[in-house]
């Protein structure tokens, strides 16, 4: 899956990284963000149910609702 944070929230790593990157003489970088990839291996028979069970994981703990958004993809 993976989690973004969402457009309107600042992201202060992000722009930290695009400063450092300019720092370093790296022009035509315009903004950074940065976003998290979570690998999970679960077992399931059933690709809907297991979508269904990994974005009940993300609700519940791996994404935060107010500041992130997140999109799941099973891959067999």
């Amino acid at each position: 899956m993976t989690v973004t944070r969402r457009a309107d929230i600042a992201d202060p790593q992000g722009t930290t990284i695009a400063r450092a990157l300019h720092q370093l003489g790296f022009e035509g970088v315009a903004s950074v963000r940065v976003d998290k990839l979570i690998t999970l291996d679960v077992e399931d028979d059933d690709p809907d149910a297991l979508t269904e069970r990994v974005d009940d994981m993300c609700r519940r703990l791996l994404a935060n609702p107010v500041l992130e958004d997140f999109t799941v993809e099973v891959v067999r």
